[in-house]
């Protein structure tokens, strides 16, 4: 879980081309004909690709298990100019067990989120309970590092970045056999006094193939509909570095909201 790291998690992530991807993803939706309406997005962190929905028209809940990360993500969002509620509603719950009010047009989980979870029933109970709140026909759009990714970018590496008030080094250690990827996170942040505070914090996640998630996303009673190679409209393949998966409700009937 992020705790000290999620305080610096903008800070360190400020590569990542947030608008670039949210317009990826708008593209999907819409596709798929979720043009407006509800959504729900997993893991949403510190809010940024939540903030970027909502700006594009959609009504947003964020869903994150840190609730460190949805303090930044709540301070962010009362930056923003508005007037009545909250134009997006944070709740601090796990996705293995997520729960909504009603059910959504569509979910979404972006930046590796389900990697985190490492044991394959903690995925399939995910995928069962996006069947369960998604309105008939709407779409679970989520994306997944490969195993091409953790043994040619990640492997055993150790990266460090060091910003102007803090510091980070990132130990990996990737298990090729079960696919496992572990991050030791060292931080180091300029408190007010100019002294460094340490912290560490120890991560992993997992790896699955193709086959594994269609295998999956059919047990939870999902329509599978693609996988892209991230940012395009090509078909995943074994060389692929991130996988987008697109899923679909099949109208059951009946729902239980749990």
């Amino acid at each position: 879980m992020y705790e000290a790291f999620a305080y610096l998690y903008d800070v360190f992530m400020d590569n990542i081309p947030y608008e670039e991807w949210c317009e990826y993803l708008r593209s999907i939706l819409v596709e798929e004909g979720v043009k407006e309406g509800l959504l729900c997005e997993l893991g949403c962190g510190t809010g940024n690709m939540t903030e970027l929905l909502m700006e594009a028209g959609y009504d947003m809940i964020g869903i994150d298990n840190s609730e460190d990360m949805l303090d930044v993500a709540r301070e962010k969002l009362y930056e923003l100019e508005f007037e009545g509620e909250p134009p997006i509603l944070y709740l601090n719950q796990d996705m293995r067990s997520f729960e909504l009010y009603g059910t959504v047009r569509a979910i979404v989980s972006v930046c590796d989120s389900l990697n985190y979870l490492t044991d394959s029933k903690d995925v399939l109970k995910v995928l069962k309970l996006a069947a369960n709140y998604l309105d008939p026909g709407g779409v679970f759009i989520f994306d997944m590092k490969t195993d091409y990714f953790y043994r040619t970018r990640m492997g055993d590496n150790t990266f460090t970045d060091v910003r102007e008030d803090c510091a980070m080094i990132w130990e990996n250690e990737y298990d090729e056999a079960n696919r496992i990827n572990s991050y030791n996170l060292t931080l180091f942040d300029r408190d007010e006094d100019g002294r460094y505070v340490r912290s560490e914090e120890f991560h992993t996640q997992r790896a699955y193939s193709i086959e594994e998630m269609r295998a999956l996303i059919e047990e939870a009673g999902l329509e599978f509909v693609a996988s892209y190679n991230a940012f395009t409209r090509e078909a995943a393949t074994e060389t692929s570095e991130r996988v987008y998966y697109v899923v679909r409700e099949k109208h059951h009937e009946g729902k239980l909201y749990i």
